[in-house]
């Protein structure tokens, strides 16, 4: 199921960063991304894996192969000479080689195929670049707050400031993270997003209660890249 947002979701998560932040110092940027990462690694990995598996095919089969090789060469009647043996194996494996490399230039499946675990890496490794480059002492207090959703890989991260991680053990941003991958399950990663937003929200007013001169430093709008 490929998920996406609409202007509504915009709007819906807009207006409970606004929300949320009315009541704390902390500051909540939200960044939706299509994917992560291209994984062109994945799709070169399972064409190199291929072709490792067609060769110890031909090593547990060298009878098969030869037969094979007699058929394509059209040559059944002497030993099949080792050049041809070698170049029509050759031949195979730069074209099973092609045929999955470009089978998996096809997103959906290159998506489908990559492990979960390379996934989470990846989204992490997302994020906490944004988060730097984005969020991280941009703010007076260091109280900046990333939460990160790629959609393809129906995964979310959420990366804090250093005087948030100071005060808020990592554990107790797990409600927030459960309702908002509950929400991509059931395909509402709006209603999802906006609903992690104010669960942070109330986190930072505990410990970073809004101050009276304090000011808006960063975005509250939802960042779609």
């Amino acid at each position: 199921m490929q998920l996406n947002l609409t202007q509504v979701d915009h709007a819906l998560v807009s207006a409970a960063v606004a929300e949320a932040e009315a009541l704390t110092s902390g500051e909540i940027v939200t960044i939706v991304a299509r994917r992560s990462d291209a994984y062109h690694d994945v799709g070169l990995s399972w064409a190199a894996a291929a072709v490792f598996i067609a060769l110890s095919l031909a090593a547990a089969f060298p009878d098969h192969l030869h037969s094979f090789m007699s058929t394509l060469w059209l040559d059944w009647e002497h030993e099949l000479a080792d050049w041809k043996l070698m170049t029509g194996l050759l031949g195979l494996l730069l074209l099973k080689f092609l045929i999955v490399r470009y089978a998996l230039a096809i997103m959906p499946l290159r998506m489908a195929l990559t492990p979960r675990a390379t996934k989470a890496r990846r989204v992490r490794r997302r994020a906490i670049l944004l988060f730097r480059s984005a969020v991280e002492a941009r703010t007076h207090g260091r109280t900046g707050v990333l939460l990160y959703l790629s959609l393809d890989e129906h995964r979310a991260e959420l990366v804090a400031d250093r005087a948030i991680n100071d005060k808020v053990a990592p554990e107790a941003w797990g409600e927030a993270m459960a309702a908002l991958i509950e929400a991509i399950r059931d395909g509402r990663p709006g209603e999802g997003l906006a609903a992690e937003v104010r669960q942070v929200g109330a986190i930072l007013a505990t410990h970073f209660p809004r101050a009276q001169d304090d000011i808006n430093e960063l975005p509250d709008r939802l960042i779609e890249l």
